[in-house]
């Protein structure tokens, strides 16, 4: 019995994790890229595609604010709560990209 788990924990120490690991697989071991959207990202896609569809007023700011918010909150959990560096990648440069955009219309 003894045998057996040092074998199991030789096996253990052996493996490391490389980069790609880190980079590309999620704590099941399983290559993880893209998935399911969530909540967030649906809510800023719906309202970003209003936001075009509806003629300008009130509405189309609210909505503008509405996509803004919910796209901020989908990169920001991307960024800390993301399952591999690649994911969290993504979310720092969804949060970049949408801070910038955010800049850059309102100077228009």
């Amino acid at each position: 019995m003894s045998s057996q788990l040092n074998r199991d924990l030789e096996k253990l120490e052996a493996k490391e994790t490389t980069l790609f690991d880190r980079t590309f697989r999620d704590s099941e071991g399983k290559i993880v890229i893209a998935q399911i959207p969530n909540l967030p990202i649906l809510v800023g896609l719906a309202a970003t595609f209003l936001q075009f569809v509806l003629p300008s007023g009130k509405i189309q700011t609210a909505l503008g604010l509405v996509a803004f918010g919910a796209l901020f909150t989908w990169a920001w959990q991307e960024l800390f709560e993301g399952v591999n560096y690649f994911r969290r990648a993504v979310g720092l440069i969804g949060l970049v990209g949408i801070i910038a955009l955010g800049l850059n219309l309102s100077r228009v």
